[in-house]
């Protein structure tokens, strides 16, 4: 008698919605998802301003079409040298190099200051008995 062959299959998963990484990431939080949505929307207004087409972008970042597609659409798996390029290439890098400045990290200063010592003492030097 012969048995039919049942083949063994993993379930399906669902497909990933957009907020969703790659290999199980966490989903992104609703704001990082809106910001970079705004920062593909920007450089699609910039590049069109500029009076370039996507694969035109693509060529002078040294990227290709999907890519500069990818990232006009807010995909945040897009490299970020491709960002820098795009930026360089519509002169507004220098807003990427004061993005995290830490002389203007107020924040960060703060709680700098917050573990300030009261008072700095000098300290003895042990003297070597021989």
């Amino acid at each position: 008698m012969a048995y039919p062959i049942i083949a063994l299959m993993e379930p399906t998963k669902s497909p990933k919605s957009p907020r969703e990484g790659r290999s199980g990431d966490k989903p992104l939080p609703t704001p990082v998802q809106r910001t970079l949505t705004k920062l593909g929307e920007d450089i699609n207004r910039a590049r069109r301003r500029r009076g370039l087409t996507q694969q035109a972008l693509a060529d002078r970042i040294g990227a290709g079409l999907n890519t500069v597609k990818r990232m006009e659409a807010g995909d945040p798996h897009v490299q970020l040298h491709f960002l820098a390029r795009a930026l360089h290439l519509f002169g507004e890098l220098q807003r990427l190099d004061d993005l995290l400045d830490s002389g203007q990290d107020d924040i960060g200063l703060t709680l700098m200051d917050e573990k300030l010592p009261q008072r700095v003492r000098i300290r003895k030097q042990a003297t070597k008995a021989f």
